[in-house]
């Protein structure tokens, strides 16, 4: 039992997001040894998704000398049932919106290892827990700002999955009545908003109703970007500004009624749109200390991931591959 962990030293790690699948083979302290990445998209099925995925781990695996010395793999995925290692209805995902998909049977098939799949700001969190901002923590929420808005609510020490694998999509919770429509099929979701794609969607709505001068009206309306709306706030561009402070406010008030159930110590802000700093960051305090239940106030901590790029994910759906193995025993 001692010898298999030198046997076998490494777990894969899979960050698979709306946009881009990035794997990562991952030893016991955490070190990425090798990394590689597909599109997400662009694939008719699932099948084929799962064989481009297989062809591009084959290379990375002979570079630590084969399947042989792989232990499990990890997932983390949008609507990801930590339960059944399924992916269930997920809005984002071309090929896993209209059913149940059992993405981690398939991997395990395909690849002959055990296979444990979770939800992606899930994995996140486990990535913070354990290598990132949050080591320490026992009480956390990781909110993910990317394609969508995830969150993965660490409460004593552990993960909330709910009695079906699926508790904790607070992307998903209405802040605006009868408001902008939302991939998962309702209106007014945080996720609508607050997502890179919700920042970019605020502005454009803000370009087609008002005559402000800004640098974005220099773009093609429907190819603006949240990038974009960055570039331009970090120039002083007044509407790129009100769009941050729109969207932090947004986060900052359902901040502040996530924490009447769970009191966190911190909230981690992860994904692409926390490179916009103290744009971002900002609001979110504001709104938070003005709608915040005053026995919560100045406890808990706003802090963005210390773990570059899509590491915390990779990381985190590495751990959860570890675990799957000390389970199978």
């Amino acid at each position: 039992m001692n010898a298999e962990p030198i046997m076998k030293p490494y777990v894969i790690g899979l960050d698979l997001g709306g946009t881009n699948s990035v794997f990562g083979i991952v030893d016991s302290r955490g070190d990425i040894k090798a990394t590689t990445a597909i599109k997400t998209q662009g694939y008719n099925n699932v099948d084929d998704y799962v064989k481009a995925s297989v062809d591009a781990l084959k290379i990375i695996i002979d570079q630590v000398g084969g399947i042989d010395k792989i232990k499990a793999m990890g997932i983390g995925a949008p609507n990801g049932n930590y339960y059944n290692g399924t992916i269930e209805f997920a809005p984002n995902l071309e090929w896993g919106h209209d059913g149940v998909v059992p993405l981690a049977d398939m991997f395990s098939k395909a690849l002959g290892i055990p296979v444990a799949l979770t939800n992606d700001a899930n994995a996140a969190a486990i990535g913070e827990m354990t290598y990132g901002v949050a080591r320490g923590m026992k009480n956390f929420i990781v909110i993910t700002l990317g394609t969508g808005v995830g969150s993965g609510i660490v409460v004593n020490g552990q993960l909330v999955y709910g009695c079906d694998g699926f508790a904790g999509e607070l992307g998903h919770v209405i802040v605006k009545e009868n408001g902008r429509s939302c991939g998962c099929g309702r209106n007014g979701c945080l996720e609508a908003y607050c997502s890179a794609t919700g920042v970019a969607r605020t502005a454009r709505e803000i370009l087609n109703t008002t005559d402000e001068p800004s640098l974005l009206r220099d773009l093609n309306p429907d190819e603006i970007t949240s990038y974009d709306v960055s570039m331009a706030a970090e120039k002083g561009d007044k509407l790129a500004l009100g769009v941050y402070e729109f969207t932090g406010k947004l986060l900052g008030e359902a901040c502040a009624n996530f924490a009447a159930f769970s009191s966190p110590e911190a909230f981690i802000f992860f994904g692409g749109l926390t490179k916009a700093g103290d744009l971002i960051m900002n609001p979110i305090k504001k709104a938070y200390d003005e709608r915040v239940l005053n026995i919560f106030k100045g406890k808990a901590k706003f802090l963005i991931s210390g773990l570059e790029g899509s590491s915390a994910a990779v990381l985190g759906a590495s751990a959860v591959g570890w675990d799957v193995t000390e389970s199978a025993k």
